[in-house]
């Protein structure tokens, strides 16, 4: 078939192209030695590039699955490294595959820091392992990956002892034949976890999956035996006692450059596998590490009634922050050492990362790159969009605080909370919570968060909100 034939055949096609997908991805694949075939990509990318988006995002892996074998097919040879960089680590198997697949097809190299677990190759290629190539792509994955029979660590600090799901399930105070139930998937009547969703500020809903209340107290259980005797690394400061927001942007102050970088999905990415090596890795069996991250993670259901594997972190469980800190630490080590390479703090509060320069880099896109490629070296992807770099003379900002000569809340915001403490003085505090069942709640939770950054400033405020909501 010629160019034109082939155009043919596509165009009816692409009137619906989600519901022809098997058939337009059949011709591609069949046509791709034509020496024409870059005006057949580019006819059907105008119209599928979007939907192939939302296929690499889905929760289901069918979907993601799709969507690889379509990259390669429309996007450029270069474009389509920036999504199979962060699908060579996709937690489900086939998915993975096929994006390494495609890695090797696309023959692509030179985008990844060398991977230090082998020796740099006498000829490098993208198919040889080490050196500045794609299996950069696949470091931090499991070493059982490579064939490796190296054994567990002994147990570390004062970690309980856990031979058995039922030292297990003594330490968290049930019965061994409750955990099976407690690690049920989906969230029907009599799984561990309910579902539902809030608004973002940015825009959409966040799905948000909170254990039950058995499950809960089995979390908490975990979470003060087990993860709170696992420190996490010093540049974390999200869920971690004695740290805060305000500790967290207290290292930028007065910084030359302030560089802002959000991780997506960052419970999400943090899967089954993930959580038992962490937990393995400490010293804990197989079976212990298998029991403890099952009853940390969450297996949705899909509406076909399909069960998502692996599971991951759900955002709502208690145990999830100090899991992914955990997770984090050679994340935050390597990024450390980076900034400290060329001069910078470093510091992350949960998904939120924080570089400050005392002066300009002289290649603020290199480090960048660095940044980037260790993300997901560590297996996680930058939300570029949310990426901020901020230089002397504007508005600096870390973890919602302004940081260009001290920490503080900016003034814009202080003026809005002391504007509303002035109209419920002089209208009453119901005139102010516009339909807010919570306003009360959320008037002492913020006067209690100023205290905390301007503590005269905001024990002022707490004397005033109690005054009010006396009269009120």
């Amino acid at each position: 078939m010629n160019l034109v034939g082939l155009l043919l055949e596509l165009k009816p096609l692409m009137a619906d192209p989600e519901a022809n997908f098997e058939r337009i991805t059949e011709l591609l694949e069949r046509h791709q030695d034509l020496a024409e075939y870059e005006v057949a990509r580019f006819y059907v990318s105008r119209q599928w590039l979007a939907p192939v988006g939302r296929m690499l995002r889905s929760v289901d892996p069918r979907e993601r699955h799709r969507g690889v074998r379509q990259v390669p097919l429309l996007f450029a040879r270069v474009s389509a490294a920036g999504p199979l960089r962060r699908l060579v680590k996709d937690a489900d198997q086939k998915v993975a595959r096929s994006a390494r697949a495609a890695v090797h097809k696309l023959g692509l190299a030179d985008v990844a820091p060398p991977d230090r677990r082998f020796k740099p190759p006498r000829h490098p290629s993208p198919r040889a392992r080490g050196g500045w190539n794609p299996t950069g792509w696949d470091f931090g994955l499991p070493t059982y990956r490579w064939g490796s029979t190296k054994k567990p660590p002994p147990l570390k600090g004062t970690l309980p002892r856990l031979a058995t799901r039922k030292d297990v399930a003594a330490l968290v105070g049930v019965e061994e034949s409750e955990l099976e139930a407690l690690m049920r998937p989906g969230t029907e009547a009599g799984s561990g976890y309910v579902e539902f969703e809030v608004p973002k500020r940015s825009g959409g809903v966040r799905r948000i999956a909170a254990p039950r209340a058995r499950l809960k107290e089995v979390q908490r259980a975990i979470l003060a035996k087990i993860l709170e005797h696992m420190p996490a690394h010093e540049a974390a400061h999200g869920f971690v006692k004695g740290r805060s927001t305000v500790s967290n942007a207290e290292p930028h102050t007065g910084a030359s450059v302030v560089v802002r970088v959000d991780l997506e999905d960052f419970f999400p990415t943090v899967h089954y596998r993930r959580v038992k090596g962490l937990f393995q890795a400490h010293g804990y069996g197989d079976e212990v590490a298998g029991v403890l991250a099952g009853l940390t993670t969450h297996r949705p259901k899909l509406p076909d009634g399909t069960v998502v594997w692996p599971g991951a972190l759900p955002q709502g469980a208690p145990t999830s922050p100090a899991i992914a800190n955990l997770v984090c630490r050679r994340m935050d080590a390597r990024l450390s050492a980076l900034a400290k390479k060329l001069g910078a703090t470093y510091t992350r509060y949960a998904d939120d990362l924080s570089f400050s320069f005392k002066s300009p880099p002289e290649k603020m896109g290199r480090f960048l790159w660095w940044v980037n490629a260790i993300l997901q070296q560590e297996g996680f992807s930058e939300n570029n969009p949310k990426r901020r770099v901020m230089r002397k003379g504007l508005r600096q900002r870390v973890t919602g605080l302004t940081v260009n000569q001290q920490v503080s809340i900016p003034r814009v915001e202080r003026r809005r909370f002391k504007a509303i403490l002035a109209n419920c003085r002089k209208h009453g505090v119901a005139s102010q919570a516009r339909g807010r069942s919570d306003f009360a709640a959320w008037l002492q939770g913020y006067a209690a968060y100023v205290r905390m950054v301007h503590p005269e400033l905001g024990e002022r405020w707490q004397r005033e909100v109690k005054e009010l909501l006396g009269r009120s």
